[in-house]
């Protein structure tokens, strides 16, 4: 089935920045809604960004917002979270998920991805 597998993750300091990969494989990449979700230590995982399977859309939290950016290359099967101006409070694992075709109402829901990568450590020092 579905595997997702993150890369990219590291350790940057404040202000810096860092772009995650996140690469598929067993599914046709085009009819995925592809997210990526984040959890710091002693706190739930909370919604980062996502984009629908056309492309032509993408979904915010508002504390990424004017900072992030995430990307799809069909080509290439892989989503991208560009991260930048980045806070100690952006320190979290990441992981990207998916799920086929997912509403617009849906794609800041954990429950509503059924696939999930492993993760990947991001650390912003002060």
């Amino acid at each position: 089935q579905v595997q997702l597998v993150e890369s990219g993750g590291g350790l940057v300091q404040t202000g810096g920045s860092l772009s995650l990969s996140c690469a598929l494989s067993g599914g046709t990449f085009s009819s995925y809604t592809l997210g990526w979700f984040r959890q710091a230590p002693g706190k739930e995982r909370e919604f980062v960004m996502a984009i629908d399977y056309i492309g032509s859309r993408t979904y915010y939290a508002d504390s990424v917002k004017g900072r992030f950016t995430i990307t799809r290359d069909n080509a290439k099967n892989t989503v991208y979270l560009q991260m930048n101006s980045l806070k100690p409070e952006d320190t979290a694992i990441y992981s990207c998920a998916a799920s086929f075709r997912l509403s617009a109402g849906l794609v800041g829901r954990r429950a509503a991805y059924n696939y999930w990568g492993q993760g990947t450590q991001v650390t912003v020092s002060s």
